[in-house]
């Protein structure tokens, strides 16, 4: 297809979440600012964000998540330790998040659900399509999901999901895809969504991973859409009305995605991304994977 649509410039991530499973540590230190490896999880989606072009980011927070507001500004304190010990890199570095993207910040006063939080950037994002980013899915740089779901996006208008095979057996904790195939072998077209459906009434083993660009009619049907699952304001709901009615926001499509994901949201996942991704890295890399074969041949 070759029509062009608006081009994309913000993307929102909601981070209220009281992040229960990782407790206690996040009694007192919002879940997105745990680190994997020496840099904390949101800054991650931030990064990704920016890399799709995406440099206007609006963060929908909650109590106690001023550390993230803190993350993303100017340390100058810390600054100027740095530069009057010469150490550059480290310089480097703290800078770094301060100089990604431009951020701003609205509260999700209740927790309401992601569609509540979605629809808290309405204000900001105004009448433009943008990009939703939740921050417990980190996406490898290397595979660039967001780019494509722009991509589609801007040539077929409405709004993109992500879309990845599970296992049957693991529908039940995602939102779920009814799709009819396109043209494009990465491309399908979103008949349907249930939240978190059981494997026998579950219309196929695409889940909805976190990741989503959205026309802004989103708004118009957030503010009518009643609580669903979990008593919450579902976007998987919401969603399901724009794929009934092409009319309101155009169609819906999925990017099928096929590459490196890491969720953070569940512990025993969030430690084999640090182990994934430490082993990766050039500076810490050959060192530990040489102490993690000789852990695993020890402990086997």
């Amino acid at each position: 297809m070759t029509q062009s649509h608006p081009r994309i410039s913000k993307a929102v991530i909601p981070a209220a979440g009281l992040g229960t499973r990782f407790l206690p540590a996040t009694k007192a230190t919002p879940k997105e600012m745990l680190p994997v490896v020496d840099k904390p999880a949101i800054q991650y989606v931030v990064e990704e964000a920016v890399a799709a072009g995406l440099d206007d980011v609006l963060m929908v927070t909650g109590r106690n998540k001023r550390p993230l507001e803190d993350h993303f500004d100017r340390n100058y304190e810390l600054e100027s330790a740095l530069q009057k010990k010469g150490d550059a890199g480290r310089l480097a570095k703290v800078q770094e998040s301060s100089d990604l993207a431009t951020m701003h910040y609205v509260r999700q006063g209740d927790p309401k659900g992601l569609g509540h939080a979605v629809l808290c950037a309405a204000p900001h994002v105004g009448h433009e399509p943008f990009a939703v980013l939740l921050g417990d899915d980190l996406i490898d740089p290397r595979d660039p999901l967001l780019q494509r779901m722009v991509e589609v996006q801007e040539q077929r208008g409405g709004s993109v999901i992500a879309l990845m095979e599970v296992a049957p057996e693991q529908i039940h904790l995602y939102g779920c895809a009814a799709v009819e195939t396109t043209e494009d072998s990465d491309v399908v077209k979103v008949s349907g969504l249930v939240e978190k459906p059981d494997p026998a009434d579950a219309p196929s083993n695409y889940a909805i991973i976190g990741r989503y660009v959205l026309d802004p009619h989103i708004f118009e049907i957030l503010r009518k859409t009643e609580p669903g699952r979990g008593g919450e304001i579902q976007l998987t709901d919401a969603l399901q009305q724009l794929a009934d009615d092409e009319k309101i926001g155009g169609p819906v499509h999925g990017v099928v995605f096929k590459g490196r994901r890491y969720d953070t949201g569940d512990r025993g996942d969030y430690l084999r991304a640090i182990v994934r991704l430490a082993c990766e890295r050039e500076d810490l890399g050959p060192d530990f994977r040489t102490w993690l074969r000789s852990y695993v041949a020890e402990e086997m």
